[in-house]
């Protein structure tokens, strides 16, 4: 899908504006004033995930995911943002299943391979976490992604080990 422009483009930026100034109040009504035809494009409904997850409302974040992958479901970010709706809903049985096919789909990806080790860990897996967090590391900035695990409270039981990778 081609990117949103002017004038619709104006009301995603100002909506990413209040997000950064935190006021996801504001940012949803920038969003509003958007024509419905422009609503279900992939960047207002990423802008729409972006304001419920500041929110903490998972299960409208769920939503936009779902619509996310709908309209693009070449891109990883619906995929993510669905498992990660349904993690922070305590469903993380759920965002593991629904997230391990994304991983072959979308294998350059290090969030996915991210997220599939704090599934795995938050699940006792954790051989599985480790071998997730390892290929996160190797698909990503390892640096980055060694100073995140190390204070992600889904990887805790990791601590020890990811101070070595």
């Amino acid at each position: 899908m081609k990117p949103l422009e002017p004038p619709a483009s104006f009301f995603v930026l100002a909506a990413q504006g209040w997000l950064e100034l935190g006021c996801p109040r504001e940012a949803a009504l920038e969003l509003a004033e958007l024509p419905e035809e422009h609503q279900d494009h992939p960047e207002v409904l990423n802008a729409r995930w972006q304001i419920a997850a500041r929110q903490k409302e998972w299960g409208n974040c769920l939503a936009s995911a779902e619509a996310l992958m709908a309209a693009a479901p070449d891109e990883a970010s619906g995929w993510i943002h669905r498992s990660y709706a349904l993690h922070e809903l305590k469903r993380t049985q759920e965002a593991w299943d629904a997230l391990l096919p994304a991983a072959e789909r979308f294998k350059n990806e290090p969030v996915i391979a991210y997220n599939l080790a704090c599934y795995a860990c938050q699940m006792r897996r954790l051989d599985e976490a480790w071998e997730w967090l390892e290929r996160a590391a190797k698909l990503g900035d390892r640096k980055a992604i060694k100073t995140m695990a190390g204070k992600d409270p889904d990887l805790a039981p990791l601590r020890e080990a990811i101070a070595r990778l």
